[in-house]
């Protein structure tokens, strides 16, 4: 840890003196060391910046996100860099019902959504048991509204966890590093060419076939990259 943290200043230094290749080196042995932080990555995120290394600092950038999603050095750092990117990528908005649960799901992480679930069930529990025992009528009725109230949104919480948790199953982002990539239909070199892509673009893996990677973009489209062009977070 003091040598972590000895690094973690002398790369500091070499930034603040505008060494940034050195800066790397310092906070990359960190890295080898098997440590991180969000601050960490922002560093590695700026350095790699200030050297016109897109699409790396993009990737640390996303990874200090990851670690402290509303720092809001980390957002506006990460928008400059993302301007940088040739792509243009237009994301598909979620409207209606399907948009209102996801920002609902998104309050909350899946642990966070199956300990309420089960502090309401414990609610529910007490609330019963008052149910059960009170002797006046107005104390049984608020009980069993309780404990109804209780269990219902035991089961939405429940709910919410079981699809935060599938969310982020499925949520396998992963940053383009070559300059220019060639997407192809298939997974294989002869197949005709979908689409290309640049350094810096982040996509979605799907599927993994021997050195191809399926991925999709925010814009819906989809094809196949070679495994050494692209990253995942």
């Amino acid at each position: 840890m003091a040598q972590n943290e000895t690094l973690f200043a002398q790369g500091n230094t070499l930034y603040n003196d505008g060494n940034y290749t050195e800066a790397i080196e310092k906070y990359q042995a960190i890295l080898d060391s098997g440590m991180h932080s969000a601050e960490l990555y922002f560093n590695l995120g700026n350095a790699y910046y200030k050297l016109n290394n897109i699409a790396p600092s993009i990737y640390y950038y996303e990874k200090a996100l990851q670690l402290a999603p509303n720092d809001k050095d980390i957002l506006s750092n990460i928008a400059f860099a993302r301007n940088m990117t040739i792509d243009v990528v237009d994301t598909i908005p979620e409207v209606g019902f399907s948009k209102f649960v996801k920002s609902v799901t998104n309050m909350m992480s899946f642990d966070a959504w199956a300990k309420t679930s089960v502090g309401l069930v414990i609610l529910f529990v007490i609330l019963f048991l008052s149910y059960y025992f009170s002797y006046t009528s107005l104390k049984k009725r608020l009980a069993f509204v309780g404990s109804l109230a209780s269990i219902i949104l035991a089961c939405g919480s429940l709910s919410l966890a079981y699809h935060k948790y599938n969310l982020v199953q499925h949520d396998r982002p992963a940053i383009v590093f070559a300059k220019e990539a060639q997407i192809k239909s298939e997974p294989n070199l002869r197949s005709t060419e979908a689409f290309k892509l640049h350094e810096g673009t982040k996509v979605q893996i799907l599927d993994t076939v021997q050195n191809w990677k399926k991925i999709k973009l925010a814009d819906g489209k989809i094809g196949w990259i070679v495994n050494d062009d692209i990253k995942a977070l």
